[in-house]
């Protein structure tokens, strides 16, 4: 050990030089109990592997939303049938008055000259009977979606002829259909009509919940309120 001050050669122990007097700085005792403090560990890595690994995240599971229960009853092919009957004279009644507001509209002269034309000229009777037919076809075809698919897909989920015999329509959970899924199952009843002996509508008295063709096509119920 060595003095800082004169470089004199001093005992492990001394506190003080022996030659200038000068105060010897003794190293502070480590504390007990304390420790080097280890190096962190690593894994080996081997040649050739990437040293950083991506951490793999996956998506919570969540359950699916139960299905809601089909409380009320089925209704029958006869309760349709009338709610059917009532519907189409509200659309005949409906159809009806357009005509006679598009009669309003030509006039009377119009419709008597067509008239006179079509009774005196034979070549000029089929085209205009046909142009005719196509027009009340299609404002059938219009009346009676917008009529059913508006209906349908609103809050009341039935036709006036529906609503009263208490029926309304949902689909395969009870639940209240789109207007997009009404629109469906209104052009599906063309399916329907072209099966042989009304048996797609019949079909509606003995499937296991009373569907007829287009109901099924649509996936949609239609309900009695009990």
């Amino acid at each position: 050990m060595f003095c800082s001050r004169c470089g004199a050669v001093m005992t492990e122990n001394a506190s003080f030089c022996s030659s200038c007097g000068q105060p010897l700085a003794a190293a502070a005792p480590p504390p007990v109990g304390a420790g080097p403090i280890p190096a962190p560990a690593f894994p080996a890595v081997s040649a050739g592997a990437s040293t950083l690994t991506a951490p793999v995240m996956t998506a919570p599971a969540y359950p699916a939303p139960p299905a809601v229960p089909v409380l009320q009853p089925y209704a029958g092919f006869w309760l349709r049938l009338v709610a059917y009957i009532i519907d189409a004279i509200l659309l005949f009644l409906g159809l009806a008055t357009l005509v006679g507001l598009a009669a309003a509209i030509l006039g009377a002269g119009f419709l008597r000259g067509l008239g006179e034309n079509m009774s005196g000229a034979g070549d000029f009777v089929a085209p205009v009977v046909i142009v005719v037919i196509l027009m009340c076809l299609f404002a059938c075809l219009i009346e009676g979606w917008i009529y059913y698919a508006w209906f349908e897909s609103s809050s009341y989920q039935a036709t006036p002829g529906k609503l009263a015999l208490g029926l309304f329509v949902t689909d395969m959970e009870g639940r209240r259909i789109t207007f997009a899924r009404a629109s469906g199952r209104f052009f599906a009843k063309i399916i329907t009509g072209l099966i042989p002996l009304f048996i797609g509508y019949i079909m509606a008295g003995f499937t296991a919940k009373k569907q007829a063709l287009h109901d099924m096509i649509a996936s949609c119920l239609v309900l009695r309120r009990a």
